[in-house]
């Protein structure tokens, strides 16, 4: 645990948080009032320290999506959540504010006037040029 790290104070009780689930791997806890996005918001993080996405283990990060998905299917039965966003930023460009890695769960219920995705008028003219970049397109 970094000893300066917000989400790893909350970890070990030296900030208090609203604990929503905890097991071996996984603390979630609901965010501050300032930063709720909307009903149910809740922050999803590994009990030990990692940066961002490209630091986190595959164990923890494998455990992560498995509670995520065991929360969704209580949102859905429990609370009538009707959709989910999961959301995620890594590093200081992907605008992550906190620099333990984390993953917001947002509830989404009809007509709760969240919209999620911003609208720009960005066209890129030459998608295949960008992504054979990443030696990842099967042929």
């Amino acid at each position: 645990m970094a000893k300066e790290c917000s989400f790893c104070k909350i970890i070990k009780g030296e900030i208090p948080s609203y604990r929503i689930y905890e097991n071996k791997y996984i603390y979630v806890f609901a965010p501050t009032k300032e930063t709720i996005i909307g009903k149910g918001h809740m922050l999803v993080i590994p009990k030990k320290h990692f940066k961002d996405i490209y630091d986190i283990d595959e164990i923890y990060l494998c455990e992560l999506f498995k509670t995520i998905k065991y929360i969704a299917h209580k949102l859905k039965k429990r609370i009538k959540a009707t959709g989910l966003n999961i959301l995620h930023a890594s590093g200081k460009s992907g605008q992550q504010s906190v620099f333990h890695f984390h993953i917001h769960l947002i509830p989404r219920f009809k007509g709760d006037g969240l919209d999620t995705w911003p609208k720009t008028n960005y066209k890129e003219k030459d998608f295949p040029k960008f992504y054979k970049k990443l030696d990842l397109i099967l042929k």
